[in-house]
């Protein structure tokens, strides 16, 4: 292909004759040309400004869907299928997604590990039908052939949706809720993310002032749940060890005495990274029922932690975990994140063995997702003469790590712009598995979020019917207007208890 070819195909349109399914579309495009720019227009709009390679036509008419695929100009793909617009929607939005999916495979020559689901919980297809009666293996030709989900895909959704079908068989979960408290701060902000944190050194003399709105959040979701069941409690950020040890002592015994912990099953506290712990800030959390923490290298690489922003070596890490280990944390998880810059198989490689060398008692690896607000996005030209990579053999890898280490996979999830269109997979020992993480991704049990950014996640009729109550991301914000957020709650939470 010549380079003009390459550098068009950079550039790809789609143009609708009415708005519908838009994003399911966009997705698509990106799954296949993730470094695209991609415009989407309307027909009777004026086409976009410059030269594009490729362009999609999608015209929706009462009965039936027509796409068509121009490339350089000439028109390479054409197909129209047969829909009941009006009358079935979701089985529409299944049809178009399919005729865009098979085009996509005709144009490239490949096809996607995940076929055309572009939904961030595929876990929870495999679920739904579990509860309904479906067979694993009615379950797996059902993805195949509506979805286009590889046969390594389907295998692994099917696994992981029984597994959490099993965790959760014995938890009261609709009467009960969880508890998200967010920790905004970092000791500094990496290459790659996303979240609304904070760098410390910004906001030292006002983590006080946080913990004090933090508090008068916390309070006031226990008074409005009344006797609802507490099941789990999760502390994430943010780094939570960014917190000194009186701020630590100060949040976890707020909690402890607020909260009742009869029924809590899980107590985590995402620790995070290796800079921010220390011997006396794990010993304060010895002093409460914290049943699971997190230290998270992300990758044993030295040159690739130096790049990313991360201000520790690998011997902080391995230090942090084995003194873990001798205050008698039992139940450890460590993060990774594979597709890091300049990272390839041997690098992976290395890292899974000094993971294995540790044997955390859990693991979750993430595939890199290159979001818009990130660094490493921002400011990509720097980067560009670092490698990206991440294939299924890679993954195959992490997954052979767990495997070594006695874990399965236990819940799983997917991310938008997500490195080779693969998937973030928990994998955990027997009872080691973060009953949180199912209950979030599954969507089964409501969880007030307390902290700034922190989103609650009412979950009304049986998973059916989601709905959300933002906190501001802005620290100085959260604390001016925490009355504000308050109120926000209070009407969710009395619409949700009524409902």
């Amino acid at each position: 292909m010549k380079r003009g070819t390459i550098l068009l195909l950079n550039n790809i349109a789609i143009r609708f004759n009415k708005k519908d399914f838009e994003y399911d579309i966009y997705s698509l495009v990106k799954a296949f040309y993730p470094h695209a720019q991609v415009t989407m227009f309307y027909e009777g709009e004026e086409e976009p400004e410059g030269a594009y390679g490729m362009l999609l036509l999608v015209a929706y008419g009462s009965q039936e869907i027509c796409l068509a695929v121009e490339k350089d100009g000439t028109e390479i793909f054409r197909q129209q299928v047969a829909v009941d617009y009006e009358k079935d929607r979701p089985e529409t939005k299944n049809v178009l997604k399919r005729l865009v999916y098979g085009a996509l495979c005709q144009v490239t020559g490949k096809t996607l590990p995940w076929g055309d689901l572009t939904g961030i919980r595929p876990t929870k297809i495999p679920m739904k039908l579990l509860e309904e009666g479906w067979k694993n293996t009615q379950i797996a030709q059902y993805m195949r052939e509506t979805y286009g989900v590889s046969n390594e895909k389907t295998a692994l959704a099917i696994t992981i949706a029984n597994r959490e079908k099993a965790l959760l068989q014995d938890l009261d979960y609709e009467n009960g809720y969880s508890l998200y408290v967010g920790i905004p701060f970092c000791p500094s902000i990496c290459l790659y993310c996303s979240f609304g944190s904070h760098p410390l050194e910004r906001w030292t003399k006002r983590v006080d002032e946080y913990l004090d709105a933090l508090c008068k959040e916390l309070t006031f979701i226990r008074e409005e749940m009344g006797e609802r069941k507490l099941t789990t409690v999760y502390i994430g950020g943010g780094t939570p060890t960014t917190l000194e040890p009186e701020q630590l002592r100060r949040l976890l015994s707020h909690i402890q005495t607020t909260f009742d912990f009869t029924w809590v099953k899980e107590y985590t506290v995402e620790a995070g990274r290796p800079d921010s712990i220390t011997r006396e800030k794990l010993q304060v959390m010895k002093e409460f029922p914290v049943t699971r923490i997190s230290v998270n290298p992300q990758t044993m690489n030295q040159k690739t932690l130096d790049v990313i922003g991360r201000k520790h070596t690998v011997e902080d890490t391995v230090n942090i975990f084995h003194m873990a280990r001798e205050l008698g944390f039992d139940n450890i998880n460590m993060d990774l994140i594979i597709g890091l810059p300049g990272e390839g198989k041997e690098e992976v490689a290395h890292t899974l063995q000094e993971v294995e060398n540790l044997h955390p008692d859990s693991l979750t690896i993430h595939s890199l997702a290159l979001k818009r607000a990130t660094r490493l996005n921002l400011f990509k030209d720097k980067y560009e003469e670092m490698s990206f990579e991440n294939s299924q053999e890679i993954m195959e890898m992490t997954q052979q790590c767990a495997r070594n280490m006695g874990m399965g996979p236990y819940y799983l999830y997917r991310q938008k712009n997500i490195a080779g269109n693969f998937e973030n997979v928990g994998y955990a020992e027997v009872d080691k598995a973060g009953i949180y993480n199912i209950l979030i991704m599954e969507e089964k049990q409501t969880i007030l979020a307390a902290g700034a950014g922190a989103s609650t996640k009412f979950v009304f009729e049986h998973g059916t019917r989601i709905e959300r109550v933002e906190n501001v991301k802005d620290v100085n914000n959260y604390i001016l207007r925490i009355d504000e957020m308050l109120e926000r709650k209070r009407v969710g939470i009395e619409k949700y208890l009524n409902g």
